[in-house]
């Protein structure tokens, strides 16, 4: 074994993880480690592929490296060896067939499989035979061969039934002892019958082959033997084919490793339910929800470590060194993409070169090294490394506490330099006093429940824990007198200490709870603002509709109107239309001026759906920035964030000036029609008429411009029919007006 598998196997038992390996492994189709090599990211996005499909499972083959270097040689392979090859090659045929996926699809589809091993393929049964099909000597040997057995059968039966034999035989019964078909007699048999014994049996009985059948026998084994050479013809043709194929052969061996690594780690997810975590780049370790998959019923870890060195302290017993071996774990299952139970969308794991574990008490007798002196070796190792996470358990481990914190808090100093990470459990507070003021140090503590007197097995981030000495020995049955005497000696300065450590930790812990309740209620508020927010977008769409369906309905109610005056003039008709049109005008200012909200550049706006800032205004349209890209917009479709009421800008101030108010008609002398639509044209001059007469003007021109002389000829037309009208005519000069005498 390698000494790189050595130490794979080394940290897989040292964190736990050789049980869930074994499972893992099982899911393959050989043995082989599981380390991928080549680029992890293209590994990940190929399982992730084949984890969205259903594919057949792949054959159990054992390795066939041997087996290939003796084609190297032009060795002559057996036909069970050649069989392995040919259920490889027949595995990825069946591939094809599946409905993969890019980069799957690709990649099948790229291993084209020679015509001359297409060919062999077809020589052989699903049960690994030569097919008979295929050769016309062979099939008729085939048949010869099992005629002969059914002959010796045949034989054998009548002579089990027979009167003469029957006194000697054990039962009638045809026996298969070491391959060769038996009846199974009494001793005497020899005085009816001639045969050879070929075993005996332990009740004391013989088993034999009767020379009646000798002949069939001796058949039987030169139609064996002749089979043998045709199978053997076979092998010596199939591996020369192999040896002028050699390379392509290692290629698909290879390539079926590759295959068997993805979906064994399919197979083992779907089974456990687990994901897979793609390492990313940055030195972080963020788990949600992990358990480790030692523990049948696991606290689920959340705990976010995205600094050089994590020191854990507290409670005895209350899952220091599994959180050390779960940190640790996530990591190494994530480096070779191996799935465990969390949650993916909020877990995130580093990539490290390296994962050391120094766990074990190295004390050892046969090679006269202390625990201490055992642990100094492992720290030597780590200062020949980088880029490396390093779990310690129990870090002074085997000597005096306070010298050992000293000279570890230079060690980790150090080593943090060269680009390692630590996760590390002490049950001392010198180290951790040493370091706490260090901001690349994360401070965990394991939290302990005073009421049940039981380690919760949870955890709380920036605190240092008290130990719980006292309160474990009792919890393992130490007398309480004992434990008592016990914390008098441990004196009550120290004592007081502990206490004050527990109370700053429930204090701290206090604080994050309220801290969580804060922002669970913030999160809530924010939900029903935004709920608001969609409510008011809503009903303003629905007050809009609203608005539109009026108006329509008083343009369709004024229309009908005006064509009712038409037909039976009435100037009351026409008062009142004109006082519809002004309410209707200031009902829509009034709406107007209601809304308007001052909007100045600068403001953070939203535009339909879109969060943005506003650039700057021009006249009824403003520019605004979503996403680094700007847009122009109208105005009216602007809110400020936060405000419900859509936006208009204030104008700005002007200079004072002297306002001069004089009264005059309401009813204009002219209008334009220059751009509009006929209906539009005629609503407008129907208007315009009906203002003058009300006002009583004399007199009034009417606009529409030469051009085709479209709207001209429709004036017309609309004019020569008004009752009200005594004489219009064009103005001279083709000026485009009509002038209108009432």
């Amino acid at each position: 074994m390698s000494t790189e598998n050595i130490n794979e196997k080394s940290i897989m038992q040292k964190l736990d993880l050789d049980g869930y390996i074994l499972q893992f492994k099982q899911c393959m189709a050989r043995e082989k480690p599981i380390t991928m090599t080549g680029d992890i990211n293209q590994h990940y996005r190929y399982i992730q592929a084949l984890s969205k499909i259903q594919f057949p499972p792949p054959p159990s083959v054992p390795n066939l490296d041997h087996e290939l270097a003796r084609i190297k040689k032009q060795a002559i392979l057996s036909l069970d060896e050649i069989y392995m090859f040919i259920q490889m090659m027949s595995y990825f045929n069946t591939l094809n067939t599946v409905g993969f996926t890019e980069p799957l699809i690709s990649w099948i589809r790229g291993i084209e499989i020679p015509e001359e091993i297409v060919e062999i393929i077809g020589y052989f049964t699903d049960e690994g035979h030569i097919n008979p099909e295929h050769d016309s000597e062979l099939y008729k040997l085939e048949r010869m061969i099992k005629q002969n057995k059914i002959d010796i059968k045949e034989t054998l039966y009548k002579l089990a039934h027979s009167s003469g034999l029957r006194d000697y035989l054990v039962d009638t019964q045809v026996h298969f002892n070491g391959g060769e078909e038996t009846l199974l007699v009494r001793g005497g048999f020899n005085n009816v019958i001639k045969a050879t014994v070929v075993a005996r049996s332990a009740s004391g009985f013989f088993y034999i082959i009767p020379q009646t059948i000798s002949h069939l026998k001796e058949k039987e084994s030169v139609l064996l033997s002749h089979r043998e050479e045709i199978i053997y013809r076979y092998c010596k043709q199939i591996s020369a084919t192999f040896f002028t194929w050699e390379r392509f052969l290692s290629f698909i061996n290879k390539e079926y490793d590759r295959f068997d690594h993805y979906q064994a780690r399919v197979v083992f997810a779907r089974a456990k339910e687990y994901e897979f975590i793609l390492p990313s780049k940055q030195k972080r370790i963020k788990l949600q929800d992990f358990a480790h998959p030692a523990i049948d019923k696991p606290v689920p870890v959340t705990m976010d470590f995205n600094k050089q060195i994590m020191l854990i302290t507290g409670v005895n017993a209350g899952g220091k060194t599994m959180l050390l071996k779960s940190m640790l774990s996530a990591v190494y299952m994530s480096k070779h993409l191996l799935p465990f139970k969390c949650d993916a969308s909020k877990t995130e794991v580093g990539h490290y070169k390296s994962i050391e574990a120094v766990i074990d008490d190295p004390q050892s007798v046969k090679n006269d090294i202390s625990t201490f002196a055992g642990r100094m070796q492992e720290f030597a190792k780590l200062f020949s490394k980088s880029d490396a996470i390093v779990g310690v358990d129990e870090i002074e481990l085997g000597t005096d506490s306070d010298e050992a914190a000293s000279l570890f808090r230079v060690m980790l100093d150090e080593l943090r330099q060269k680009g390692i990470f630590f996760i590390v459990t002490t049950h001392h507070k010198r180290l951790a006093s040493l370091m706490a003021s260090d901001d690349e140090v994360e401070l965990i503590a394991a939290l302990y429940d005073e009421e049940r007197r039981l380690p919760t097995y949870t955890f709380l981030q920036g605190s240092i824990g008290k130990s719980y000495a006292f309160e474990t020995a009792e919890r393992y049955g130490v007398p309480v007198n004992i434990v008592k005497k016990a914390k008098e000696v441990y004196g009550e300065d120290k004592d007081n200490l502990n206490e004050l450590i527990e109370k700053s930790t429930s204090l701290e812990r206090e604080m994050r709870m309220k801290i969580a309740k804060i922002d669970e209620e913030l999160k809530a508020v924010e939900q029903k603002r935004f709920k608001l927010d969609e409510d008011e977008l809503k009903l303003q769409e629905s007050h809009r509709k609203a608005i539109a369906t009026l108006e329509n309905r008083y343009n369709a109610a004024t229309k009908k109107a005006r064509e009712a005056l038409k037909a039976k003039e009435s100037t009351e008709g026409r008062r009142l239309l004109n006082v519809a049109h002004q309410r209707k005008d200031f009902k829509q200012k009034e709406i107007q001026k209601v809304d308007e909200v001052v909007l100045k550049e600068g403001d953070k706006v939203k535009y339909r759906s879109h969060k943005g800032e506003l650039l700057s205004l021009r006249g009824k349209d403003a520019t605004i920035i979503v996403d680094g890209l700007k847009m122009r917009v109208p105005l009216s479709q602007l809110k400020r964030r936060g405000d419900t009421s859509q936006m208009k800008v204030k104008p700005k101030p002007r200079n004072p000036k002297a306002n001069v108010n004089i009264e005059k008609s309401s009813a204009s002398i002219s209008v334009k029609l220059l751009g509009m639509y006929a209906d539009e044209a005629i609503d407008t001059v129907d208007k315009f008429l009906s203002d003058a007469l009300v006002n009583g003007l004399h007199e009034v021109q009417i606009i529409h411009g030469t051009g085709g002389g479209v709207l001209s000829k429709l004036v017309g037309e609309y004019l020569k029919n008004h009752p009200k009208i005594g004489k219009y005519y064009r103005m001279p000069g083709n000026l485009g007006i009509t002038v209108v005498e009432l």
